[in-house]
């Protein structure tokens, strides 16, 4: 079993910046891509950003340039370097966590205010 637990959501003024924080446990090692979607409301989720267990990166064009996936030295934690918002950006993140099945955290909400 894997959990996810994300963190770093919160209110901030357009043009800003945030970093998202997922802390991954149990059968990590057993996932080969870990990643960051997104919900606005009334919208579908969409993938924001994946990382291979080779560094690889997918990351969404409409964030590409303002946004870096990124894991730690361990592998157990992931990063969303998240700059220049736009209000665009307001969603619930959630965390990906992808193996034999998906992963998924709780989400953490990110308000990107005009």
């Amino acid at each position: 079993q894997i959990q996810l637990v994300e963190s770093g959501g919160g209110l901030v003024e357009s043009g800003g910046s945030l970093r998202l924080t997922c802390a991954a446990s149990g059968d990590i090692l057993n996932l080969y891509a870990m990643g960051w979607y997104r919900q606005a409301p009334g919208q579908q989720r969409e993938m924001v950003a994946i990382i291979l267990n080779n560094g690889r990166t997918d990351i969404a064009n409409s964030v590409k340039d303002r946004f870096t996936i990124f894991r730690g030295d361990t592998k157990s934690t992931l990063y969303l370097q998240m700059n220049n918002l736009t209000t665009e950006d307001t969603a619930v993140y959630y965390c990906n966590g992808k193996g034999t099945r998906q992963y998924w955290g709780q989400g953490t909400q990110v308000t990107v205010s005009s």
